[in-house]
């Protein structure tokens, strides 16, 4: 294993994404320089335990040693091609002419008739969050809405 010298290891920080590893990267690099695990956690405001995780961690099986670690958790109660199919199907509604609000009611009913799957309203605002909605809605467009009527009114509101 090649040994990385202060500079390599800021430059990696440097352009790390993950915050959580960037500060991982700036922990053994102020360790190279100060050599005083104490010290590097006062100044990156984390505990002394982390910091000797950490460079442990660096030590023993390099840069891999400071990536995150998998994280577990309950198994989604849908596919990735059900949730490909919930995402087209809000959008779907999102874009549709037709107007009235798609509401988490809607979603969670498509959800449960389709694919036989009960989610509570809360869990569908994650749900439409991970496939990347967000919740911010502006008024529907009534079906019966004339543009022509809208534009006289604004004419002879003035």
């Amino acid at each position: 294993m090649k040994t990385l010298t202060y500079q390599e290891i800021l430059n990696y920080a440097k352009q790390e994404k993950k915050a959580n590893k960037r500060i991982r990267l700036l922990a053994v690099a102020m360790f190279m320089q100060i050599n005083n695990r104490s010290e590097v956690a006062r100044r990156l405001n984390v505990s002394r335990r982390s910091v000797n995780d950490w460079v442990s961690s660096f030590l023993n099986q390099g840069l891999a040693g400071l990536d995150d670690k998998p994280r577990i958790g309950k198994k989604s109660r849908l596919t990735t091609k059900q949730k490909e199919q919930v995402y087209l199907f809000v959008k779907d509604a999102a874009h549709s002419t037709k107007g009235g609000r798609l509401t988490a009611r809607d979603i969670q009913e498509f959800i449960t008739s389709k694919y036989d799957v009960s989610y509570s309203h809360s869990h569908i605002y994650w749900l439409l969050h991970k496939l990347g909605f967000s919740w911010i809605t502006s008024r529907s467009k009534h079906p019966k809405q004339s543009d022509e009527a809208q534009e006289t009114f604004k004419k002879t509101a003035k």
